[in-house]
């Protein structure tokens, strides 16, 4: 994986990449950490997809749903770097990914009272469209999926 840094680093000046303990893009310092202890095929596909991040500038989110494409938009970044640079892709590691933030999203989407599904009305709060319940959820999405009801909620 080492030269496929080297090479990156050449090809995309203005994008630093930094060995750290973990894949992922940092917008504010426009860099990509990458694990180098770790030269599996996993390990080149998720450089590949934190680079797409940075190649298409990837800042912040507003929702859960729009942090879906941004991962979604990255991992066809991935696809087209994977070709130029001659990488094997591995399409099931991709769903497999996108799968993690589908079912975060599916989770968090949930209504605690009625079960039906429906989308934020901001970054931290779900609107029910069937009951009018409202839930507030994190802002990351490493931690469980976590509904806190709107306690105010008038009958």
């Amino acid at each position: 994986m080492n030269d496929l840094v080297a090479q990156l680093a050449q090809d995309f000046p203005h994008i630093k990449l930094q060995a750290g303990s973990a894949f992922y893009w940092s917008p504010r310092s426009k860099t990509v950490f990458y694990n180098a202890e770790v030269q599996d095929a996993f390990a080149t596909l998720s450089l590949l997809h934190e680079l797409g991040h940075g190649i298409l500038e990837h800042k912040t989110f507003g929702t859960d749903f729009e942090l879906l494409l941004l991962e979604v938009d990255a991992w066809r970044e991935a696809r087209k770097l994977a070709k130029k640079y001659k990488i094997k892709i591995d399409y099931d590691h991709i769903e497999d990914s996108l799968d993690t933030y589908r079912d975060w999203l599916h989770e968090r989407s949930h209504c605690p009272t009625c079960g039906v599904r429906t989308l934020q009305s901001d970054q931290h709060t779900y609107h029910c469209y069937n009951c009018e319940e409202e839930w507030h959820v994190s802002r990351s999405r490493f931690c469980r999926a976590y509904r806190r009801l709107n306690q105010q909620k008038t009958a």
